[in-house]
């Protein structure tokens, strides 16, 4: 026993004495390099499905995403959450194939079978052993195209649909996103973030196959393969499975345009010992020049960990545990807002702290060593978002979405590191105001009120 204490306390005694400044000053890291869309081939077929084959690294594996683009986008006023209902009773099974059948199969081949609704796609997600990706796209078109549409399933799918709203909008986050995105798109999909138990048993099945007929199709439909996989067989596997579907309506998006007249509403949680706050507004969508300097932007304001917002009311404060702002690129629309948990005696002086900080970015521009963290930051989790097969087909499918071509990717991280201190400043100046922002707080009212009155100098608060 003694002879292992010398042994560590020699270690202890060998170890260098470090400066002050050592201490403090952690080594530099170095720029990351650019990202190289790997090579893709893309197979056109006659009723207009796409099929894009992404060759990628070695583990004997592919990664499928049959992606429809369609989703909440498409429900009308009447139908939310409609697309997600169609979702979870196309898992129940095809003509062919019950769910449980189909989960056996899929988990032969390594994998399984998830179906994914989003506003803009409806998507079938799998990943399996390389020599099963034939398979797996044949067993997958046949649940696409040939749903069975058990009413068996149906009551339950809702049941266990309205239980997660239920749980959902009993918390704070739920009901601030839900009111917050209303008031910024009062007559668009975005803005129904959620749907209600009378809607959802309102729903039938003649409803979803309705919405089915009306929006999934060929023409909307892109296959994405990446990873380890044979090119001719996945090929001759989507012509043979896909090449007789109906061709479907065009990919189309009902555009928006977000309501940019600000406006301040309080969700009154008596008693809650915080408040929820989401507080944003419009900004440059991801077609417009100034898309990579706001983004910048943004994580340099609220976007990071070490963000400016970040660091005052969570580090400097202690009002909030996790706070972050973010830019939320829809079709043609995009919004910047900054969300917060704060203790709520310290709501009105949280927002006077997230004010002041887009107040000083607006009239002083960040040194050039605090930029260059957040573009070695932005850079470096660009590059890994795209280290997988997964992660390369997300980026394909939002450059399709967004109508953006390749070298959106292939010029990001150049892009990123070109963003000057002068231009974040300008991008605050011109997008991030707050007397246009639109306020959403969950929260006591009798306590938070007065504060949110005087800190933003307003009577116009929603109830």
């Amino acid at each position: 026993m003694r002879k292992i204490i010398f042994i560590i306390a020699t270690l202890f005694l060998s170890i260098p004495v470090l400066t002050a400044q050592e201490k403090e000053t952690p080594p530099e890291g170095g720029t990351p390099l650019g990202f190289t869309v790997p090579e893709k081939e893309i197979v056109n077929l006659d009723n207009g499905l796409t099929l894009v084959m992404v060759p990628y690294g070695a583990i004997p594996k592919a990664t499928i995403r049959v992606s429809i683009a369609t989703g909440n986008v498409h429900e009308k006023e009447d139908q939310v959450w409609l697309s997600d209902l169609m979702a979870d009773l196309l898992e129940e099974g095809s003509l062919t194939y019950n769910a449980k059948q189909i989960a056996d199969k899929m988990a032969n081949m390594g994998g399984n079978l998830n179906v994914r609704v989003s506003p803009h796609h409806t998507s079938f997600n799998s990943s399996v052993l390389y020599e099963y990706t034939p398979d797996a796209l044949t067993l997958i078109g046949d649940v696409i195209q040939n749903p069975a549409w058990p009413e068996s399933e149906i009551d339950r799918l809702k049941n266990d649909m309205k239980r997660n709203i239920t749980v959902s909008l009993s918390r704070p986050q739920a009901q601030a996103s839900r009111d917050f995105f209303s008031s910024l798109y009062p007559d668009h999909p975005y803005g129904k973030v959620y749907t209600t138990e009378a809607m959802v048993d309102s729903f039938t099945i003649e409803d979803i196959k309705n919405f089915y007929n009306e929006n999934v199709g060929a023409k909307r439909t892109t296959i994405y393969v990446a990873g380890r996989f044979n090119k001719q067989k996945v090929t001759d596997a989507v012509k043979n499975t896909f090449s007789n579907w109906k061709e479907g309506p065009e990919v189309s998006y009902p555009q928006a345009v977000a309501n940019a007249q600000g406006s301040v509403k309080i969700i009154d949680r008596p008693d809650a010992p915080q408040s929820t706050i989401l507080y944003g507004l419009p900004v440059a969508n991801t077609g417009s020049e100034d898309h990579v300097a706001l983004s910048i932007t943004n994580s340099l304001l609220g976007g990071s960990f070490g963000s400016r917002i970040t660091s005052n009311i969570r580090e400097d404060k202690g009002y909030t545990y996790s706070p972050r702002s973010t830019v939320n690129n829809n079709y043609k629309t995009s919004i910047w807002y900054e969300s917060a948990d704060v203790t709520t005696e310290f709501t009105g002086a949280s927002l006077e702290e997230i004010n002041k900080e887009i107040t000083r970015l607006q009239n002083e521009p960040p040194t050039a060593e605090e930029l260059k963290g957040i573009q070695n930051y932005e850079a470096g989790i660009f590059v890994l978002r795209n280290s997988s097969p997964g992660g390369i087909i997300a980026q394909l499918e939002f450059i399709d979405l967004h109508e953006l071509d390749d070298s959106y990717l292939t010029n990001r991280v150049e892009n990123i590191h070109a963003v000057t201190p002068g231009q974040v400043q300008q991008m605050t100046k011109k997008y991030i105001d707050p007397s246009q922002m639109t306020l959403v707080v969950v929260g006591d009212k009798k306590v938070i009120q007065k504060q949110i009155q005087e800190t933003l100098n307003t009577d116009a608060i929603k109830q």
